[in-house]
């Protein structure tokens, strides 16, 4: 699914809304999201969904594998999700 995708889903699911005014939602829900994960070290909770959560690396010692040659991989944010019940079980429905 693309956003372009989604969009068409809002319009016809929801109505009332333009290609154009869906798109802007679905920009302000996404770029709300980035904003609330880039900011801090928290979460962000979708119920139904899942949570996307934000976690730190340390530096650590790893190889390139070509060539063998040691080094430092720099510390890190990495994001994560982890889905909820409710989607796992759509999910295993589906397949």
């Amino acid at each position: 699914m693309t956003k372009a995708d989604l969009v068409v889903a809002i319009c016809s699911q929801v109505g009332g809304f333009t290609k154009k005014e869906a798109a802007n939602i679905a920009d302000v829900v996404f770029e709300t999201m980035k904003e609330a994960l880039a900011d801090g070290d928290g979460s962000l909770k979708l119920s139904g969904f899942g949570t996307f959560t934000v976690k730190k690396k340390n530096p650590r010692l790893g190889r390139n594998p070509r060539t063998g040659h040691k080094m430092t991989i720099t510390k890190r944010r990495v994001l994560t999700f982890k889905p909820s019940q409710i989607l796992r079980r759509a999910v295993n429905k589906a397949g």
